[in-house]
C-alpha cells in the first residue's frame, strides 16, 4: 500500500486530494489546523495530524508521528491568498507576514522534515504554486502579495531539488479553481483540477525534478 502525506486538507483541494488517494487505495496521512476538521478526517479514515505550517513548534512535532514513515507522495496545499489588491496599495505588515509564513516559510520548514521520507520511497513531493507566481506570464499587480509569495516559493522548491535528489520535486498550479480562494466563477472543480494533477505526477520520472508544470501538464515559464 503506498503511503501519501497531504500537507492543508481540510477543504478544497487539499481535501480532495486526499479523499481521491485515501478512495484508491493509499494510506493518507492529512494534516489540518484545527480540531474539529481534524475530528472530520479521523472518522473519515485518514490518518489525521493537526499542524500550523506558520509554526516553527508545529512543524518540528510533525516528526514525531511520522517516524519511520516513508512516503510515496507527499503534497504541499497549504496556502492563503491575503489582500487583493495591486501595486497602488501598500501591504501592511501582518498581512505581508502572514502570507509569506504560510506559503513559502512554512513550505522551507517542511521540507528539511519530509523530503528525507519522500527519498527514502524514491517519491515524489509535490507543491501547490499558482500560474501567478509566475514573473513571464504576469499580466497585473492583482493580488501582489501573493503573486510574490508563489515566485517565492517557486524557487524555494526548484532549489531545494538539487539537495534531495532520490526524491522528485514538481511545483504545480492546480489551474482556477473553484474553491473558496478560486471562488464561484472559476472554470474547473477540484475533482477535475485533481484528476489532472494526478495525471501529471504518475507521469513524472526523476528528470523532471524541479519543473513548474499546470495542472494539465503544461511547462510554465519562471
Amino acid at each position: 500500500m503506498p503511503t501519501a502525506l497531504v500537507i492543508g486538507a481540510s477543504r478544497g483541494i487539499g481535501r480532495e486530494f486526499a479523499q481521491q488517494l485515501l478512495s484508491d487505495g493509499w494510506k493518507t496521512w492529512a494534516t489540518v489546523r484545527d480540531d474539529d476538521s481534524l475530528a472530520e478526517l479521523l472518522q473519515a479514515g485518514f490518518q489525521a495530524i493537526k499542524l500550523d505550517v506558520s509554526s516553527v513548534d508545529s512543524v518540528a512535532a510533525l516528526a514525531w508521528p511520522l517516524e519511520g514513515v516513508k512516503i510515496d507522495l507527499a503534497v504541499y496545499v497549504a496556502g492563503v491568498f491575503g489582500p487583493k489588491e495591486g501595486a497602488a496599495v501598500a501591504p501592511g505588515t501582518a498581512d505581508f507576514d502572514r502570507v509569506m509564513h504560510t506559503n513559502v516559510l512554512g513550505a522551507m520548514h517542511i521540507i528539511p522534515t519530509i523530503a528525507p521520507k519522500v527519498e527514502a520511497a524514491t517519491g515524489k513531493f509535490v507543491f501547490i504554486s499558482s500560474g501567478m507566481g509566475s514573473i513571464a506570464e504576469a499580466e497585473s499587480s492583482y493580488g501582489w502579495v501573493y503573486r510574490v509569495s508563489k515566485a517565492a516559493l517557486n524557487m524555494a522548491v526548484k532549489t531545494a531539488a538539487f539537495d534531495y535528489p532520490k526524491a522528485t520535486f514538481v511545483i504545480m498550479c492546480p489551474g482556477w479553481v473553484k474553491t473558496d480562494m478560486g471562488g464561484p466563477n472559476a472554470t474547473i472543480t477540484p475533482e477535475q483540477s485533481v484528476e489532472g494533477m494526478r495525471r501529471v505526477i504518475e507521469s513524472l520520472a526523476p528528470a523532471d525534478s524541479g519543473t513548474y508544470r499546470n495542472w494539465n501538464g503544461k511547462h510554465l515559464s519562471w
